[in-house]
């Protein structure tokens, strides 16, 4: 029998990774785990926790003029971004040690340094050493993606707005997805003058076309210049920011353009392809529904597949496979009826079909409510929260709940569980309302506005 170092070789100190390498190792394996930048991947480092805690930090100008208008005496000073990014960069810190402990208790040993795939069986550490392992897992996660333009080396992406020495005065972000519309109501938020530019007709693409439409709206009455239809040609270093022209010609200038038009798998330079694992088109490792690739020693998971790059799905990813190939419980992790959430301003909490994917399949029903709700209306803001169902006309089970409004993301939680289990209308209908809130509009909407 082969000797092997380890049990179980993890690439990558992500979300997915982590869980799966501290899982297996809880199994009994024996396991490494190299990561070359910094533990926590994306979601810590890099994406969603500093995003949602910029978010929280550029919604502050709203509470404080909502407090005026209910009575305090409330003024807002400006906002120190030195000062917020230096308690930022201690949170992270935090919560990427309480990674390393969390690995450290479960036995797993950890290198810190690149590591690729020598063969199916064997990983190259930046030092030259070669580590063996029964099991490799791949979760490398994804890599901002900018295109090869004229003035491409004067962007930022979403990688490095984070590490800024100081916020610009305007900046252009050019992008129509989540993470685009996210950090322009954010900048926003935070007192930038906010461009936006996106090729499409309609921003967040793929999600509903209602709640599209409400956010775009919403966005430009927050201030967000929002185009759309509208393609950046070149970028030029002018003595005073960057001159950016636009597919028409016209011509205006930055103080920083950030690029946010998607995300590729991060798999350049792995040894995948010398090995003989299949890569896809964009990149990303093919894996079958336990996340093994065709290469039985090597399994991958996490947005380095590109099935649903979300981190708690990297997490049940990670989890599953461990469970799978060393807990002796073959599980798979699902990829239908996942809750998400936008975090703009408003925000919006989607789970299940669309109203077009829904109407695609079969006969339906959708109930919409659009209206003020208390709290703003009475501070005299115009801003609509939307709830929608969408049901189907035959089964009456909801296919899909899409909710654009403060703590969208919130409800939309607790919603996912209902949709998961196969909650019909009428199950809604039955369901007594909580009084007075936002939420309760989910179960007295009784008549749709339209059939298709």
């Amino acid at each position: 029998m082969t000797a092997f170092d380890y049990d179980l070789f993890v690439i990558g100190g992500g979300s997915g990774g982590v869980r799966a390498g501290r899982i297996a190792a809880e199994h009994g394996a024996k396991v490494a785990l190299a990561e070359e930048y910094r533990m926590g991947g994306t979601c810590v480092i890099r994406g969603c926790v500093p995003k949602k805690l910029m978010v929280y930090a550029s919604e502050y100008p709203d509470q404080v003029r909502d407090a005026a208008a209910y009575g305090w005496e409330a003024t807002l000073g400006a906002f120190d971004w030195g000062r917020f990014h230096g308690k930022l960069e201690a949170e992270l810190d935090r919560l990427e040690a309480a990674y390393r402990r969390n690995l450290d208790r479960a036995g797993v040993k950890v290198f810190d340094t690149r590591a690729t795939l020598a063969d199916p069986h064997s990983v190259k550490l930046a030092d030259g050493s070669t580590k063996t392992a029964k099991h490799i897992l791949i979760a490398t996660g994804g890599w901002p993606f900018v295109p090869d333009f004229p003035g491409s080396d004067l962007v930022i992406t979403s990688n490095e707005i984070f590490k800024l020495d100081a916020l610009p005065k305007s900046i252009l972000i050019v992008g129509g997805g989540y993470i685009a519309c996210e950090f322009s109501c954010i900048l926003n938020g935070l007192g930038v003058d906010v461009t936006q530019f996106y090729r499409g007709p309609q921003i967040l693409r793929g999600f509903d076309d209602e709640a599209r439409d409400h956010i775009a709206d919403a966005m430009r009455a927050r201030g967000v210049t929002l185009h759309t239809d509208t393609v950046l040609r070149k970028l030029e270093r002018g003595p005073d920011g960057i001159k950016a022209t636009s597919g028409d010609g016209s011509i205006a200038q930055y103080d920083a353009v950030m690029y946010a038009t998607g995300r590729h798998p991060n798999t350049a330079g792995l040894g995948l392809e010398e090995i003989g694992v299949t890569l896809r088109e964009n990149g990303a490792i093919a894996v079958d529904e336990y996340s093994q690739t065709n290469i039985p020693s090597v399994f991958a998971v996490g947005d380095v597949t590109d099935r649903v790059n979300l981190t708690p799905v990297a997490i049940r990813e990670g989890h599953a496979f461990a469970d799978t190939v060393f807990g002796g419980t073959p599980r798979k992790a699902e990829h239908d009826l996942i809750p998400s959430a936008v975090f703009t301003q408003p925000e919006m909490g989607t789970v299940g079909l669309t109203e077009e994917a829904a109407r695609a399949q079969g006969p339906i029903e959708v109930y919409v409510a659009a209206f003020r709700p208390m709290q703003p209306m009475f501070a005299g803001h115009a801003e609509k929260v939307l709830m929608k169902l969408v049901v189907c006309a035959d089964t009456r089970r909801v296919l899909g709940v899409h909710l654009v409004g403060d703590h969208a993301g919130e409800m939309i939680q607790m919603v996912g569980i209902a949709v998961r289990m196969g909650a019909t209308k009428e199950d809604f209908d039955r369901t007594v309302a909580v009084h007075p809130t936002m939420a309760e509009e989910l179960v007295t909407m009784k008549t749709p506005v339209r059939t298709a």
